[in-house]
């Protein structure tokens, strides 16, 4: 377990008390500890911690990151080869990086140093089975217990949960999930002239199952391959990876590590608080839908929690703390919620219409400078809806 004085933290009432070091939980941290607050950022993992993800930075993660903040490229990507269910395979350039790949322990691990320069105290091996709002382990109302596995009790004025998707702090918040997806993952070792022939280029296939598709992320002398289906097709899923894999003549390469991840999506009338308890993140179940991409709805949601939570660690009543709270989840949803239900509705029509996506996106233009537009972080997909009338009309027509 490290920390500078862990054995003082149940004196102290921290300010803020941020559950998880993922990104999100990094970003929170971080904006409460740059307002001048009492920060501790737990993490019951030791750093730097593996996670299933493809590691695809967008426009919009790189506009969220903290100032100075130096990414840990792997590679810049400027070309995407896409295919439908290995058939069909059109690559696409553009003159200029599209977005960046990365290894989360690197960058998760660098993120959370940003939030410890800005103040933060960070505790790892710590897991938290519960918060407490009520009851004799809280001195007052303005009080949060955050109670560990081990049975020490820390005390906060505001707690962010940042735990992930199967996130105990999220059960506390009643969030409520209305799609779980699989994704799984191989990191392939390759050769130097298989690793020189995917440089600058990434590989995305509508896959065979309704709303699957599958990645290949290069990261020097490493691919990260991928699928992503809806739960429940876990066979299907598996099969689909290993199809993929031999299908790219990758087949006959070890795997230095294949692993797992559910995936979960908020319901829209899912809550992102109680009392003093804000979430976001995996833990809110905030991340695109159709494509599940998920750091930048975590490092921005992150970022909006911490500055919220400060704000609720001053609230002096439960009116105060209750309004400030609705305006973290007002934050939320003009921002992300809005890009979450153009997902939902583009993931809809994908299901159904996969071929339509990938006659789209390889042979009509405006399609493919809304994909770079989207990466590159120049527009979003709610952007594209409200300001362009033919993509609003298209979309209505395809609901139908």
């Amino acid at each position: 377990m490290s920390s500078e004085n862990s054995s003082d933290d149940a004196q102290r009432v921290w300010d803020v008390v941020v559950v998880g070091a993922g990104p999100a939980g990094a970003s929170a941290a971080y904006a409460a500890a740059v307002a001048g607050r009492r920060v501790l950022l737990l993490e019951k993992a030791e750093l730097p911690r593996y996670k299933t993800c493809g590691g695809g930075i967008i426009g919009p993660s790189r506009d969220a990151l903290p100032p100075g903040f130096e990414l840990p490229l792997r590679d810049r990507v400027q070309a995407v080869t896409f295919s439908l269910d290995g058939k069909f395979a059109r690559t696409r350039r553009s003159r200029h990086t599209l977005f960046g790949l990365i290894n989360r322990p690197e960058f998760d691990q660098q993120l959370v140093e940003h939030a410890q320069k800005a103040g933060a105290e960070l505790r790892t091996g710590a897991t938290v089975s519960r918060v407490e709002q009520h009851g004799s382990a809280v001195p007052d109302r303005r009080t949060v217990a955050v109670v560990l596995q081990d049975g020490e009790t820390l005390l906060a004025r505001a707690v962010v949960g940042a735990d992930g998707s199967a996130s105990r702090i999220g059960a506390h918040v009643g969030v409520k999930l209305d799609q779980v997806d699989l994704g799984l993952e191989a990191e392939i070792p390759v050769p130097e002239t298989v690793a020189e022939d995917w440089k600058g280029r990434v590989l995305i296939d509508w896959g065979p199952m309704p709303g699957s598709y599958g990645w290949v992320f290069p990261k020097g002398d490493t691919l990260t391959v991928g699928v992503i289906s809806a739960r429940g097709e876990g066979a299907a899923t598996k099969r689909y990876l290993e199809d993929f894999i031999a299908r790219l003549g990758l087949a006959g390469f070890e795997p230095s590590i294949s692993s797992g991840h559910l995936t979960r999506c908020r319901a829209d009338d899912s809550p992102l608080s109680r009392g003093r308890v804000l979430v976001c993140g995996d833990a809110a179940g905030l991340l695109e839908p159709w494509t599940r991409e998920g750091i930048s709805f975590a490092l921005r949601s992150g970022r909006l929690a911490g500055e919220w939570a400060v704000r609720i660690a001053e609230a002096h009543d439960a009116v105060d703390t209750r309004r400030q709270a609705l305006n973290y989840a007002f934050a939320v949803k003009a921002g992300l919620g809005v890009e979450m239900s153009v997902g939902k509705r583009l993931l809809t029509v994908f299901e159904r219409r996969p071929g339509l996506f990938h006659a789209a996106i390889t042979g009509f233009r405006p399609a493919w400078k809304a994909f770079v537009g989207i990466t590159r972080g120049s527009t979003s997909l709610g952007e594209i809806v409200r300001t362009h009338p033919m993509a609003g009309r298209a979309l209505t027509a395809l609901d139908r």
